[in-house]
């Protein structure tokens, strides 16, 4: 490559020289140059330039005003964006760069993108789950590490405040990081589904404890958004409904341009991962199938389990298969895709409550009669996120059932996302938010404004 760049270099340099020598002084100078490779088509040159790749392009934009003209062309720029900065980087300035709310965007130049990305210190991301926690850096390609979720950890008797403080500091011992060098990004558990007073002044109290913990240790610059939120990032967008099946419950949380819509309906389905690793477990003993502990049954409904797009023809199938656990060898038949239907039929598992399929129906029923927006299709993407959502045919099955439950102006154009990321598309989701170029910027909370914001609170 820095072969290839020299002759660039040397070919317009004895172009612009040559040019020199012969024309007249009180002559204009010469239309646009890029010496011999003037001939060569423009789509050609665009390929020669993408193999020298962003460093070399920029130094070719020193040679001339022809070449930095050349070079300094947006697609191309967003091409080293996707290839050298991965996990939705055009999204993310596009789209996201502005802060919340979410504005238009005007076109911004994807060169000075680039730079500034390439100067942007690595930030931390903590995704707080709900089964349990992941947490890394902004520039690695996954989660760090696990543990408990803050909502578990230590002992829960004690303030919320001095557990979140003993969990923040236990995420930075192991990262092995001062609090003090870069700012945060905290996804926040879908909690106080109702929008009472109450339940406000919970949500409130719950992210202000976030909030001064962290300040408390010296963070520099926070952002706490919700996991549902996080989660429509990740998949590339900034409205529609995220479905996190959580540990003990599933959330249904519509969100318009990055915003909770609370007031249209939060839905709640009382199944989550929990009910769904203990019925397993009742299906397996009473087909006597013998295992030592829960991590294995876990380990099989993550390995072998499935969602039927059709029940009743499933149940005529032969669905036999196997899995070596650690405590050996593992054979399930039906119990594969029942315990997934538990979701669409919780009175399987003897719950009384809404199935997925209704629950979620229910949301955008709510989402078309709100009409918020101009454009009334906000709604009918739907994300879903947390280890369950992963089970195989998910998306598949809730496609046809709320094709089945809602009338055609409502499921036409209905796109169910599996999670983006795995168990992971919540972290990712701040991964994006973290990588951005203007962050921390307008995402994020100083500890100046949040003391002053508190304090304005206390007088009011």
């Amino acid at each position: 490559m820095a072969t290839l760049l020299r002759k660039l270099c040397e070919s317009a340099s004895l172009k612009r020289s040559g040019s020199n020598s012969n024309r007249n002084p009180s002559s204009e100078p010469a239309a646009t140059s890029l010496g011999a490779f003037d001939p060569l088509p423009p789509d050609i040159l665009m390929k020669i330039v993408r193999l020298l790749g962003p460093k070399h392009t920029a130094k070719l934009g020193l040679v001339s005003k022809s070449w930095r003209s050349l070079v300094s062309d947006n697609a191309l720029w967003a091409h080293f964006l996707q290839a050298h900065h991965s996990h939705s980087a055009l999204f993310a300035e596009t789209a996201l760069s502005s802060g919340y709310p979410l504005p238009h965007v005007p076109r911004v130049s994807f060169q000075h993108v680039y730079a500034l990305r390439e100067r942007l210190p690595p930030s931390v991301v903590i995704d707080g789950g709900s089964g349990y926690c992941k947490f890394g850096w902004t520039k690695n390609a996954s989660p760090s590490g696990r543990f408990a979720t803050f909502l578990e950890f230590g002992n829960v008797e004690t303030p919320m405040y001095s557990r979140l403080r003993h969990f923040f500091a236990t995420i930075y011992n192991r990262m092995k990081v001062k609090p003090t060098s870069q700012p945060v990004v905290v996804s926040i558990p879908i909690c106080h589904y109702d929008d009472t007073e109450s339940a406000k002044a919970s949500r409130q109290q719950l992210k202000e404890a976030i909030y001064a913990s962290l300040f408390d240790m010296n963070v520099p610059a926070v952002c706490a958004l919700n996991q549902g939120t996080l989660a429509l990032y990740a998949a590339k967008q900034t409205s529609g409904i995220a479905v996190n099946i959580g540990f003990q419950v599933t959330s249904i949380v519509p969100i318009l341009n990055g915003k909770v819509m609370r007031k249209v309906g939060v839905e709640v389905v009382g199944l989550g991962a929990l009910k769904l690793t203990g019925f397993l477990r009742e299906q397996m003993q009473q087909n006597n199938i013998s295992f030592e502990s829960l991590y294995t049954v876990r380990t099989l409904k993550e390995k072998l389990c499935y969602v039927a797009i059709d029940y009743e023809a499933e149940l005529l199938k032969d669905t036999q298969a196997s899995f070596e656990a650690v405590e050996g060898l593992f054979t399930l038949s039906k119990e594969r895709f029942q315990t997934g239907e538990i979701l669409f039929q919780p009175r399987l598992a003897g719950v009384r409550a809404m199935g997925l399929q209704q629950a979620i129906a229910l949301c955008m029923d709510h989402c078309y009669s709100a009409e918020l927006s101009g454009n009334n299709n906000w709604f009918k993407t739907i994300v879903l996120s947390g280890g369950t959502a992963c089970l195989r045919g998910l998306a598949e099955r809730l496609e046809k059932e709320l094709h089945s439950l809602l009338p055609p102006y409502m499921s036409n154009g209905i796109r169910v996302v599996p999670p983006p990321f795995g168990v992971d598309t919540a972290w990712f989701g701040g991964k994006i938010i973290g990588s951005l170029s203007t962050f921390p910027g307008p995402w994020c909370t100083t500890k100046k404004q949040f003391r002053q914001k508190s304090k304005l609170n206390r007088i009011w």
